[in-house]
C-alpha cells in the first residue's frame, strides 16, 4: 500500500496555488492587482573552454511557480484572470540527433499545472498583449534576459517579487512536505549505507562514495548541498569539505549529508564511531548534545519564538560541559559571557525546502551579540516551516585557544580535563522537521546511536 506522501507526489506540483499565494503577498503589501508575474528559468550555460553544457540546476524562484526543471523556460502568470502560461523552447531539428526529443507542447501541458503552454518564440507577443490589459509587470532584477523588454508596460517592478516568493516559500503545503519527507527517505538509505562501509573502510572517500551510491540508485540523482564527511579532529569543521583522508588511528565520523528530490532538500548529520563503539570522551559530548536536541524538541510548536530555543540548548550544553568537568563556575555566568560559544558556535537550525539554508529566515549578521549572530533564522515559527534541528559541540582548537587565554573567560575552562577531549573532534546530531499548531512532525527517522 503506499503512503500518502507517495500518494500525494502522483498529483501535480501546486504551481497555481502557489501563484495564488505570491498574488495575494503582492496585494497585502500595497502592490497593483493589474499585474503579471513574469520569471525565467535557468539558462543552458556551456563550459569555458569546452562544447559541453555545465551542469544545471533549476531557478527556484522559476520552480516554485511553475513546477518545471526545463532550462530556458519562462512563465507568465496573468494576477486578474489567474491565468498560468509557461513557455518551453521549441523543437530544434538539429539536436534532436544529440538530445532526443524534447518535451512537446501537448507534454507539458499534462505535466505541470499550467493552464496553457507556448513556445518560448512567442514570449514577447504574450508580453505586448498582456500589456495592452495589465499596467505592471512583476519580475526579478538580473533575472531577465536582455531581449525581453517590458516597454509595453506601464510599470516595470523589480524589487517586490523576490521578496514574495521568499517569505512565501517558508510555509509548505503538503506537496512540498512530501517532496522533502521523500529526500530524507532516501537520505536515511544512504546514510546507512555509509554507516554499514565504516568498518571496513580506510578513507572517508569510500564512505562518502557509498552515501553518494544510494542516493542515485534510490532516485536522487542531485544533493542538496556538498556532503560533509568528515572523520577524528576533521569533526570540528563546521563545513569540512575534503572527504579524503585517511580512516586510521580516527576515533569517530560526522557525516553531514542530504538529497535533493525533484528541487526539495533534505539535511542530515549523524555522528559515529569508526570502531563501533564511542571513547567515553565522545561519549559524554555524543550524550550532551543528543540531550540539546531532546530539549529543543520539546519547544517546538507554532509561534515559538526561534531564538529561545536556541538559547536553551546553549544552557544545556553549559550544564552538560559542566558536569564532565571541561567547564567550571556558574551557570548563569558561563551563559551570560558567552564561554559556550566557542564550543557551541553556530546557530540551532535554518529554513529547509528547495534550498538547504531557505528563504525567509531574517537573519542578522551584524548581531554583536555572539550567541545570535549565526541564527540563520530569528523570530516566531509559523505552522507548516521546515526547520532543521542541529546542535553540536565541537573541539575546535581554532574557536577555544583564543579563549583560553582570555584572562576573563580562560577561568571557566579546566585546560587540564579539556585536553582529554580534543580527539573527539566535534559532534552534531540534524535533524528535519515540520512545525505545526501544537508541536511538531519529525521527518528525519535516520538512525541514532
Amino acid at each position: 500500500m503506499a503512503s500518502a506522501h507517495e500518494a500525494t507526489l502522483k498529483e501535480k506540483y501546486p504551481a497555481k496555488a502557489h501563484c495564488r499565494r505570491v498574488a495575494e503577498y503582492l496585494s497585502h503589501h500595497g502592490k497593483p492587482h493589474d499585474g503579471v508575474v513574469y520569471l525565467e528559468a535557468q539558462r543552458t550555460h556551456i563550459v569555458e573552454d569546452d562544447d559541453q553544457a555545465m551542469h544545471f540546476r533549476q531557478r527556484r524562484y522559476f520552480f516554485y511557480l511553475s513546477g518545471c526543471k526545463l532550462p530556458d523556460a519562462h512563465l507568465i502568470y496573468n494576477i486578474p484572470t489567474d491565468h498560468l502560461t509557461l513557455f518551453i523552447p521549441p523543437i530544434e531539428k538539429d539536436r534532436v540527433i544529440w538530445e532526443g526529443l524534447p518535451e512537446s507542447k501537448e507534454e507539458a501541458l499534462r505535466k505541470y499545472n499550467v493552464d496553457e503552454v507556448k513556445y518560448t518564440s512567442e514570449i514577447d507577443a504574450s508580453l505586448a498583449e498582456l500589456a495592452s490589459k495589465n499596467n505592471t509587470v512583476f519580475a526579478i532584477s538580473e533575472q531577465v534576459s536582455e531581449h525581453i523588454s517590458f516597454s509595453s508596460f506601464e510599470i516595470t517592478e523589480l524589487e517586490s517579487l523576490k521578496t514574495a516568493i521568499d517569505e512565501c516559500r517558508v510555509v509548505k503545503d503538503a506537496y512540498e512536505v512530501a517532496l522533502i519527507r521523500k529526500a530524507n527517505q532516501i537520505s536515511t538509505i544512504a546514510h546507512i549505507e555509509a554507516q554499514k562501509v565504516a568498518p571496513h573502510a580506510t578513507n572517508e572517500e569510500q564512505l562518502y562514495g557509498a552515501y553518494i551510491g544510494a542516493c542515485i540508485s534510490h532516485g536522487a540523482h542531485e544533493q542538496a548541498y556538498h556532503s560533509i564527511c568528515a572523520s577524528g579532529t576533521s569533526c570540528s569543521t563546521l563545513h569540512y569539505v575534503r572527504n579524503d583522508k585517511p580512516l586510521q588511528g580516527r576515533l569517530n565520523v560526522l557525516m553531514d549529508a542530504g538529497a535533493e528530490y525533484d528541487c526539495y532538500c533534505a539535511d542530515i548529520t549523524r555522528t559515529f564511531p569508526l570502531s563501533g563503539e564511542f571513547t567515553k570522551e565522545s561519549h559524554v559530548i555524543y550524550d550532551i548534545v543528543k540531550e540539546m536536541q531532546d530539549v529543543g524538541f520539546s519547544m517546538l510548536k507554532e509561534g515559538v519564538l526561534w531564538e529561545d530555543v536556541h538559547a536553551e540548548t546553549h544552557r544545556v550544553a553549559i550544564k552538560g560541559l559542566l558536569k564532565a568537568g571541561i567547564l567550571v563556575g556558574d551557570a548563569q555566568e558561563i551563559f551570560d559571557k558567552r564561554v559556550s560559544v566557542a564550543f557551541y558556535p553556530h546557530g540551532l537550525g535554518h529554513y529547509l525546502g528547495m534550498d538547504t539554508h531557505d528563504t525567509g529566515g531574517h537573519a542578522n549578521y551584524e548581531d554583536k551579540d555572539t550567541m545570535f549572530r549565526y541564527l540563520r533564522v530569528r523570530g516566531r515559527l509559523p505552522a507548516g516551516a521546515v526547520i532543521t534541528v542541529e546542535p553540536g559541540i565541537y573541539m575546535n582548537r581554532f574557536f577555544i585557544e583564543p579563549m583560553l587565554e582570555d584572562k576573563e573567560l580562560g577561568k571557566f575552562v579546566n585546560k587540564e580535563v579539556l585536553e582529554q577531549y580534543w580527539e573527539v573532534g566535534g559532534v552534531r546530531i540534524e535533524d528535519d522537521v515540520l512545525i505545526t499548531e501544537n508541536g511538531y512532525e519529525n521527518l528525519t527517522d535516520t538512525p541514532k546511536l
